[in-house]
């Protein structure tokens, strides 16, 4: 019976493709979303309510007796708002705070892998800036790149590779000496550069079991070949062909299980899901970092491609009950999105630039708004990455040539993205 009430807290990407999925759900007759956006509003109902006002959000969810909240971005966990609804007596689809240390302190998530062997990259954390130096040093001393993370959230900036010693020294400045990332800064983490290749994995559990869910890879780079700045996302496919079934085994083994069960053990039980920044190296596969809400743009290709009730999981993560009972089936074939941005992201960029050709896009194309606002009937742009536009397909090539073959549909002045999406896919063949 379609009757029970959600709320989905975000606005971007990443929330419209939760809302999407959940609005799927048998079992669900009302989605709320705070703030939501545009894209949002057609499946939702939207409350102007931000994503750290948790007194305005749990006030809210008692009023509508919600029965399920989801929450999309990190800072509203780091803040403890599943905290405060777990306390009143709601049901809530993410980690504490002291379990999204996980994500929100590089040292605390560092000194778990060393406890308990995590495979991970060799680390020391520092608060002094002349020893982060001399340990920085001996990586660069013998030709190898240096990896320096600031402890704190920093939007996603936080992490610098450096491949000498001038940009290790350089980095370490910026962080503890400039302060360009504040208090999060105070730490850093400096670490050995590991080679290989990158891939995500997003798992779901409730502090004791877990259910396995897909494998992705993101595109952080703004321009084609991996070229120019970091940035939040410019696009992401699902199962990597460099992630096997042998190799899905070996990280839930090493990593996904035992991270799991040494949360439990240092008294911060880890209930939502994991997401796994993964790097595959020659000695398999080690933790670059744990994130403790799903990926954006990864959430936007996993929706469309897990079969059944996404409500039914969240709900059993929530309240402990029953996840193994929700195995997870996914849909055959791939799914790519591609980020359309903002002229100048992931640098400054203007706002307010008309949006149009959504409505001459194919009806299999899935588009998830991210930073759009909708004003006196039109649409524009209000963030830097704008537009997530998704497709499915028989194969990797299939998804790629439909989704590549509609971008040209779209327009809105400054507009760019990425045209090699999934070319490490197609490489690997």
């Amino acid at each position: 019976m379609a009757n029970k009430k959600v709320l989905v807290v975000g606005q971007g990407g990443r929330e419209h493709a939760l809302v999407w999925k959940l609005a799927q759900s048998p079992r669900v007759g009302k989605i709320f979303a705070a703030p939501g956006n545009p894209g949002i509003a057609a499946l939702a109902e939207c409350v102007d309510i931000g994503v750290s006002d948790s007194e305005g959000l749990l006030a809210f969810a008692l009023k509508e007796k919600i029965d399920l909240t989801v929450v999309g971005p990190e800072v509203p966990l780091m803040e403890g708002l599943a905290d405060r609804f777990r306390a009143a007596g709601l049901l809530v689809f993410g980690p504490s705070a002291a379990a999204a240390r996980l994500e929100g302190s590089k040292v605390f998530a560092k000194e778990l892998f060393k406890k308990y062997h995590i495979p991970t990259a060799e680390f020391q954390a520092f608060d002094q800036l002349e020893e982060a130096r001399a340990f920085a040093r001996q990586f660069t001393g013998r030709g190898q790149g240096v990896v320096v993370k600031a402890d704190g959230l920093a939007a996603g900036k936080g992490v610098i590779v450096a491949a000498s010693w001038d940009e290790a020294s350089q980095a370490l400045d910026s962080i503890m000496k400039d302060r360009q990332f504040g208090a999060a800064g105070d730490k850093v983490v400096v670490e050995e550069c590991l080679l290989g290749e990158e891939v995500s994995f997003f798992a779901v559990t409730d502090g004791r079991d877990y259910v396995s869910l897909i494998a992705a890879q993101d595109h952080k780079r703004v321009f084609d070949n991996d070229q120019g700045p970091n940035t939040g996302g410019m696009g992401a496919y699902v199962n990597p062909p460099i992630f096997t079934p042998a190799l899905q085994k070996a990280v839930e083994e090493t990593i996904i299980g035992p991270v799991i069960e040494a949360m439990a053990r240092e008294g911060c039980p880890y209930q939502g899901v994991l997401y796994a920044g993964l790097m595959i190296t020659e000695k398999g596969p080690q933790v670059l970092e744990f994130n403790a809400r799903f990926g954006d743009p990864e959430t936007q290709v996993l929706m469309p491609m897990i079969k059944g009730d996404i409500y039914a999981l969240f709900e059993a993560s929530a309240s402990g009950q029953n996840l193994k009972a929700n195995t997870v089936e996914c849909e055959p074939g791939s799914c790519v999105c591609v980020v359309m941005a903002s002229g100048g992201y992931p640098g400054s960029f203007a706002k307010g630039k008309a949006i149009s050709g959504l409505d001459r896009l194919d009806k299999d194309i899935i588009v998830f708004h991210a930073g759009t606002v909708l004003q006196d009937g039109q649409l524009l742009t209000s963030g830097g990455r704008v537009l997530a536009v998704v497709c499915r397909g028989d194969d990797i090539e299939a998804a790629l040539d439909k989704v590549y073959g509609q971008l040209e549909k779209i327009s809105f002045e400054g507009m760019h993205y990425r045209r090699d999406i999934g070319r490490r896919a197609l490489e690997r063949g």
